[in-house]
């Protein structure tokens, strides 16, 4: 009677637990401090738990899981389950996305760059190239154009950029070396210690970047209409992660998409550049304004020709190179 009596209560226990869900919990991987960049992450994680009443939630972690030019191999391996990295940190591994990174596309706003790479994002080569990395791409983190932040000698014309060093990276990094400054890449995170010590001279940087990373505590000079190109970086979920959401965690997430990014957007537009503004004006920095024609002439020598060096390069490596470079030059031209 006693056994029977055990056995009875035990599986009332077990049936009582059965009937209660499982919270899920996803570890998101970024970097740096929370800022512009990060705002849609941060966002998507407010609305997922609040959509399924705090049965998923996602813990943010700014560079306590993995440096951000290994946050793809993260993903890969399932270390985590979400997390945001530029196609510019490592060519190689998402040579499709790069096409964003070309030089002077003209992207005119935060919200055609978000159309753009929504519709990149859903091509089917693609959708393979990060398949590679067991990677889903959940959404763009759309970026401005970027301009140029130094020390030392400020360089008045495009010509003065000769011999100068200047972490920037993918397509932005070719702009500056055809103007004959020295690029190097390296992560945000790394830049600030690369001007402390000498080791670059100047930094390409988004807006929102310059004053949490502490460029303009240090700089004397920034170009305000060079607009070189931009970089491209996504936010990615682990396939396998995806897939095993129930229907409505799948649904809290994925639908919780463009109301992230809406909130981004207006939030990058209303607040970034008053405060980069302010911080140039506090510390006396030399707003550098090129002219139109020189411009142009720096334009129609470098966009060309890097754009041919991707399509046969990417085709080289299997990829649809021309047929991707149009669809994003055919969004921007309408």
């Amino acid at each position: 009677m006693n056994n029977l009596l055990g056995r009875t209560a035990i599986a009332a226990i077990a049936v009582a637990f059965a009937g209660e869900a499982v919270a899920t919990e996803w570890n998101v991987s970024v970097w740096g401090k929370r800022r512009a960049f990060t705002e849609h992450v941060e966002k998507i994680a407010e609305l997922v738990s609040a959509k399924t009443n705090g049965d998923f939630t996602m813990n943010i972690s700014y560079g306590g899981l993995s440096k951000n030019k290994e946050n793809l191999d993260g993903i890969s391996i399932g270390a985590f389950e979400m997390a945001q990295f530029c196609a510019g940190y490592h060519r190689d591994k998402n040579p499709s996305i790069t096409v964003m990174e070309l030089p002077f596309l003209g992207v005119s706003s935060l919200q055609q760059e978000r159309e753009i790479a929504e519709a990149l994002y859903k091509h089917p080569a693609v959708i393979a190239d990060l398949a590679r990395w067991n990677a889903t791409i959940l959404m763009p983190t759309p970026m401005p154009q970027y301009n140029v932040m130094g020390v030392g000698s400020a360089p008045e014309a495009l010509t003065g950029f000769a011999g100068i060093t200047v972490r920037a990276t993918g397509g932005i990094g070719k702009a500056m070396g055809s103007l004959g400054a020295v690029p190097t890449s390296m992560s945000a995170t790394e830049v600030r210690q690369g001007m402390d010590s000498g080791v670059i001279k100047s930094v390409a940087f988004p807006a929102h970047a310059m004053v949490p990373y502490g460029i303009t505590e240090i700089s004397n000079w920034y170009t305000t209409n060079l607009n070189p190109g931009t970089l491209n970086c996504p936010v990615v979920v682990n396939t396998d992660a995806l897939d095993s959401l129930s229907d409505g965690e799948r649904d809290a997430l994925l639908g919780s998409v463009k109301e992230s990014l809406d909130y981004y957007i207006e939030s990058y537009n209303q607040n970034v550049m008053s405060g980069l503004n302010a911080a140039i004006a506090e510390k006396g920095i030399n707003k550098i304004v090129y002219s139109d024609a020189e411009l142009a002439a720096f334009r129609e020598s470098v966009a060309g020709p890097v754009a041919a060096a991707w399509v046969k390069d990417n085709t080289a490596k299997g990829l649809p190179g021309q047929e991707l470079l149009d669809l994003v030059t055919n969004m921007i031209a309408k």
